[in-house]
């Protein structure tokens, strides 16, 4: 074992918490905003991902206001954001490099814990896998087929139970287990 959590100076014992809450925080805020922008099933992350091209054209010099009456029904109708190839190409650009640094952290975490060398590198492996697994499905479900975009679902389900089953081994370790210095 190169460290161990449980034994580990109050200084690292703090930082790695204020990481784990820190990762904790976007977690939250990115499953909201996945909810708020492709949603949880696979037929709303298909319309996400497998939907038509829109061109992120630039504003037009002027605007039209038009005025039409609407049934309150009609604001419970959730709306259906697209990514097109550009958009999905920058947030690939965008999120996968901060997923692997993630992954990275979080895997260091993993090397501190109490835990036997297969389960380590299981987690470790499902820690970097998850992400690959979330964008290679977003790929597919844009350019092979709609069903991908189970894919894409069980890669961000991998990436949050990965986080929190590394976040409550750390933090039984560390705070809770008898065995602390």
């Amino acid at each position: 074992m190169l460290y161990d959590l449980r034994r580990a100076d109050i200084r690292i014992k703090w930082l790695v918490t204020g990481l784990l809450a820190t990762l904790g925080l976007s977690y939250v805020f990115g499953a909201v905003m996945v909810a708020l922008y492709a949603g949880f099933t696979p037929q709303r992350v298909a319309a996400t991902y497998a939907g038509p091209e829109m061109s992120m054209a630039m504003p037009p010099e002027t605007t039209v206001v038009v005025q039409r009456p609407m049934a309150m029904a009609d604001f419970a109708k959730p709306e259906v954001h697209t990514v097109d190839s550009a958009l999905l190409i920058q947030d690939t650009h965008v999120h996968v490099p901060m997923y692997g640094l993630i992954a990275a952290a979080l895997g260091v975490v993993v090397v501190g814990l109490s835990v036997s060398r297969r389960w380590a590198l299981g987690l470790i492996v499902l820690l970097f896998a998850a992400p690959w697994l979330d964008f290679a499905g977003m790929w597919l479900t844009k350019f092979a087929s709609p069903r991908f975009a189970i894919v894409t679902l069980a890669g961000g389900w991998a990436m949050g139970v990965a986080y929190l089953i590394v976040t409550a081994l750390a933090i039984h370790q560390m705070w809770l287990s008898r065995e602390r210095s």
